[in-house]
C-alpha cells in the first residue's frame, strides 16, 4: 500500500528541568523535526533526522487533543530516527504528538504534529483480483478479531469457477457471487484466497453475508438465493428445483490453505426462504443462520416446521453447532409472535460464547414500545422488533422482546443488530426512523424528518434488558438512512454506525458535515 507522508515544520520550544547533573551546559539548541506517516492500518510511524547535541528522544502523545501529553514507550536512543506507534485509529482522530530531543541537561520540544484532517491517508484500499463492473465487491465484510484476516463478499460477481482459487476470467454465470480473503503480514496486506461455492449457480448471490471466527480460520458464507432441494448438512447440491431456498457454506483454513468444510441447508428447505444470513461465534463452533422468507406458522423454539400457513416471509433462524469438523442443527427458532409478511432472521448476531443470540425483524408490526411489551397489536406496520434468545446447555429460549422507545410505522427497527462479546450490550439500527433530532438522547417525538435513521443501545443486567441510549447522526440528513449498518466492539464500548445515503461533501476524518452537495455520498460515525 502506498503511503502518503504528512510533514509539519518544527518549532523549537525549550523545556528546562528534564534530567539532572550534566556534562552539557544546556538542552539541545534545536529539536529534531518529526515526520508522521501512516505505515499501515494501525501504525503511526514517526521519523526524524537526529540533532547533534541530543543523546535520546521522547515521543509524547496527547491522545484526544485535550487530556495532555504523556510519553509513548521508553526513551529512544540517538541514531534510531524512527518510532512506530500502534493504535486503534478511531480513538486517535484528534491526537497530537511532540518529539522531545533530550540530553542529560534537558529536552527541547518539536512543534505539534496533529492527526486531525489527515487520517484519510491511513485507510487501506482493497479491490478484487478480478474487478468487474457490477460485481458489488464490499457488499459484505468480516474482520477477524486480531485484525489480520479480512473476508470481503461480492455477491454479484459472475465467474463460472467453483471452490478455491478457480478461474476468475470466465464471467458466464451472472450473479453467482464470490468471496475474497485478505491477510496481513506486518504492515502488508495480500489476497490469500478467491472463494466460490462448490455448486456455483446463476443468481445464487454467494457472499451476500460473511462471518469469520476470532482467529480467521473459519469462514461462513451465505448464498440466500441458492436453489438446491437439499436438506441439512452436506446434502445433494445438484437438484436446483427449489428456487431461492438458500444455503450456507463453511470454509476452514489450515496454514494458508482454504477448503470447504460443510454445505448447510435448512431442515425444512422451502422456495424463497432465503436461508443465508450468517453469524459465526468467535470460536467458530456455533453458527446462526437467518431465513427471512421462511413460511412456517410455528412460534418459539423447535416448533412445527411443516405448517407453511404463515406464507410470505414470516422468517426463521437456525442454530448449528460443530463438534470436531462435523456440523449439526441444534435449534429451529421462530418469533414469539410469528406473522406473515414479517422478516424474522433478516439480521442475526451471536455473542462470543454463542449463548446469546439477537435476531432482528425490520418488518414486525406491533405497536409496543420498550422491553417485553404487547406483541398482539399489529397497528404499526414495519415498525420492527428484536428478539433475544439464550442457550443453557443445548436448550434455547427467548429472553426478551425488544422494541424502540419511539416505535413508528415504517422505521424498520431491527435491521441490523450487533452484540458485544459478552452479549450484555446490543445495538439496533432503525434506518428509516424519522425524528428530527441530532446526537445522543435527543427528542424522539418530532417525526418531521424523512428516513433520517437512528440507532438504539440496550444493556443487560442479569436477564433484564433496558435501553441505554438513543443515537442520531450529528448531522442527521433527510434520507441519510443512519443505522443501515451497525457494529459494536467486543467490549461494547465503541460503536460504528453507517449511513450510506448521507450527503456531505467532506473527505477523510471529521470534515465539514454541513455541505450537503454530494447526494448519497455516505458516511460512517463512531461513538
Amino acid at each position: 500500500m502506498l503511503t502518503k507522508i504528512l510533514t509539519l515544520a518544527a518549532l523549537a520550544v525549550t523545556i528546562s528541568g528534564c534530567g539532572g547533573g550534566s556534562s552539557t551546559s544546556k538542552a539541545p539548541v534545536t529539536a529534531a523535526a518529526s515526520v508522521l506517516s501512516f505505515e499501515s492500518n494501525k501504525t503511526f510511524r514517526f521519523t526524524w533526522t537526529d540533532v547533534t547535541d541530543a543523546t535520546y528522544y521522547q515521543l509524547m502523545e496527547n491522545p484526544d487533543g485535550v487530556s495532555g501529553y504523556t510519553q509513548v514507550g521508553s526513551d529512544i536512543a540517538q541514531g534510531n530516527g524512527v518510532a512506530n506507534h500502534i493504535v486503534p485509529l478511531f480513538s486517535r482522530v484528534n491526537a497530537q504528538y511532540i518529539l522531545k530531543s533530550c540530553n542529560v541537561t534537558g529536552c527541547t520540544s518539536s512543534s505539534v504534529v496533529s492527526v486531525s484532517g489527515n487520517m484519510v491517508d491511513s485507510i487501506g484500499y482493497f479491490k478484487a483480483s478480478n474487478t468487474g463492473a457490477g460485481d458489488l465487491f464490499g457488499s459484505s465484510v468480516s474482520l477477524s478479531t486480531d485484525g489480520n484476516t479480512l473476508a470481503v463478499g461480492a455477491y454479484s460477481e459472475s465467474s463460472n469457477a467453483t471452490g478455491i482459487d478457480g478461474d476468475q476470467t470466465d464471467n458466464s454465470v451472472s450473479g453467482s457471487g464470490a468471496v475474497y480473503v485478505f491477510t496481513r503480514t506486518g504492515s502488508t496486506w495480500s489476497q490469500q484466497a478467491y472463494i466460490k461455492a462448490n455448486n456455483t449457480g446463476a443468481d445464487d448471490l454467494f457472499g451476500t453475508s460473511v462471518s469469520l471466527s476470532e482467529g480467521g480460520n473459519t469462514l461462513a458464507v451465505g448464498a440466500p438465493y441458492e436453489d438446491s432441494n437439499a436438506i441439512g448438512i452436506n446434502g445433494d447440491q445438484t437438484d436446483n428445483s427449489v428456487s431461492g431456498s438458500g444455503a450456507v457454506y463453511v470454509f476452514t483454513r489450515t496454514g494458508s490453505t482454504w477448503s470447504q468444510q460443510s454445505y448447510i441447508k435448512a431442515s425444512n428447505t422451502g422456495a424463497e426462504d432465503h436461508f443465508g444470513w450468517v453469524s459465526l461465534s468467535p470460536d467458530g463452533n456455533t453458527l446462526a443462520v437467518g431465513a427471512s422468507g421462511e413460511d412456517s406458522n410455528a412460534t418459539g423454539v423447535n416448533g412445527d416446521q411443516a405448517d407453511n400457513s404463515a406464507s410470505s416471509h414470516a422468517g426463521a433462524v437456525y442454530v448449528f453447532i460443530r463438534a470436531g469438523s462435523t456440523w449439526s442443527q441444534q435449534a429451529y427458532i421462530k418469533a414469539s409472535n410469528t406473522t406473515r409478511y414479517y422478516t424474522f432472521g433478516s439480521s442475526v448476531s451471536l455473542s462470543t460464547d454463542g449463548n446469546t443470540l439477537a435476531v432482528g425483524d425490520g418488518e414486525e408490526r406491533s405497536n409496543a414500545t420498550g422491553i417485553d411489551g404487547d406483541q398482539t397489536d399489529n397497528s404499526a406496520s414495519g415498525s420492527g422488533a428484536v428478539y433475544v434468545f439464550t442457550r443453557t446447555g443445548s436448550t434455547w429460549s427467548q429472553q426478551a422482546y425488544i422494541k424502540a422507545s419511539n416505535t413508528g410505522v415504517g422505521d424498520h427497527f431491527g435491521n441490523p443488530v450487533s452484540l458485544s462479546a459478552d452479549g450484555n450490550k446490543l445495538v439496533v439500527g432503525s434506518f428509516m426512523e424519522g425524528s428530527n433530532s441530532n446526537g445522543i438522547n435527543g427528542d424522539q417525538t418530532d417525526n418531521s424528518g424523512v428516513y433520517k435513521g437512528a440507532a438504539y443501545v440496550f444493556t443487560r443486567v442479569g436477564s433484564t434488558w433496558s435501553q441505554q441510549a438513543y443515537i442520531k447522526a450529528s448531522n442527521a440528513n433527510v434520507s441519510g438512512v443512519f443505522g443501515q449498518a451497525v457494529s459494536l466492539s467486543l467490549d461494547g464500548n465503541t460503536l460504528a454506525v453507517g449511513a450510506y445515503n448521507e450527503s456531505s461533501n467532506a473527505t477523510g476524518i471529521n470534515g465539514d458535515q454541513t455541505d450537503n452537495s454530494a447526494s448519497g455520498a455516505g458516511a460512517a460515525y463512531t461513538y
